[in-house]
């Protein structure tokens, strides 16, 4: 018990630090390519955080773990919209771009909608596909200019990558010694693996986006911050869910509770409605998230 105490400290101050270098990577490698935050948001940052998820979705259903892998993902990008966004909302409001409302996060609605759906047969081949889509919209977008932003810290084309690589090391491997120390613990303690699931892997893993989104919101990259959670919601289900449970023939057998599909879904339409009017996301949107955040998970931990 000391030593996984140990580990989840080192976690913890490895995913802090792996962020904060991250963010100056990243933010550095849209300013270089003169592409927009947004964008690199949606695609490195946003699959880079997702890393541990993935990691954690595969090594379960190897171990015949199903629950653990739907409720990593669901509970993960229920995470990912009511506590890090409603967390970075409180930190500073964030302004929210017209395509990201228009197009992106409505993309994140059809995508839950579509996991929902196809959930019960575990058709990971169709995930995979809708994912495609999205990114070939991805490609239609990268000729976009970079933001007014010329004021943003720039460095060489080499040192933002390799901040990018060292970042996402730290990051990966924080979470990791987060989610393995804090599941043992759980273990110990006797919860079940849909609890585990739900919430000690599903926030171990989502640290990555916490940590990188709030570090972001703080230094003004507020793209970097809603496109890091768009894109690992989408990445989740498309490629989390999808491309395992393709390659190895579905996730066995699963206990589904839908309030969990349920809150999910609602937690993306209501960051579509926070956002849609005025392009940004409050203080009350903020609050608002966190107030449903913390509604659902005391009927998971109660329930």
């Amino acid at each position: 018990m000391l030593l996984d105490l140990l580990l989840l400290i080192v976690g913890f101050i490895l995913l802090i630090k792996g962020a904060d270098i991250f963010v100056d990577g990243s933010s550095s490698v849209a300013t270089n390519f003169k592409v927009s935050k947004m964008l690199i948001g949606l695609t490195i940052v946003a699959f880079g955080t997702s890393a541990p998820e993935f990691a954690v979705s595969v090594k379960s259903l190897l171990s015949g773990n199903g629950d653990i892998v739907l409720g990593n993902v669901i509970g993960s990008n229920i995470l990912n919209i009511l506590l890090i966004l409603g967390v970075a909302s409180l930190v500073h409001t964030l302004k929210v771009k017209d395509n990201t409302v228009k197009k992106e996060i409505p993309i994140t609605i059809l995508f839950s909608l579509v996991f929902t759906v196809l959930l019960t047969r575990s058709d990971g081949i169709i995930l995979i596909l809708f994912f495609s889509i999205f990114i070939y919209y991805l490609f239609t977008i990268m000729k976009n200019k970079t933001d007014d932003d010329d004021d943003a810290k720039k460095m060489s084309l080499f040192k933002s990558f390799i901040y990018v690589i060292v970042g996402i090391l730290g990051i990966v491997f924080g979470s990791n010694f987060v989610v393995d120390s804090a599941s043992s613990i759980a273990s110990i303690l006797g919860v079940s693996e849909r609890m585990i699931g739900l919430t000690i892997v599903a926030l171990g893993t989502s640290l990555p986006e916490l940590v990188t989104s709030v570090v972001a919101t703080k230094r003004g990259e507020y793209d970097i911050a809603i496109g890091n959670v768009v894109g690992s919601n989408i990445f989740n289900i498309g490629m989390v869910i999808g491309l395992p449970t393709a390659l190895l023939g579905g996730i066995g057998s699963v206990t589904v509770n839908y309030i969990d599909l349920v809150v999910m879904i609602v937690a993306a339409i209501m960051l579509f409605a926070f956002s849609y009017k005025k392009h940004t996301l409050t203080k009350k949107a903020g609050i608002a998230f966190l107030i449903l955040f913390v509604v659902y998970y005391s009927y998971v931990i109660l329930g």
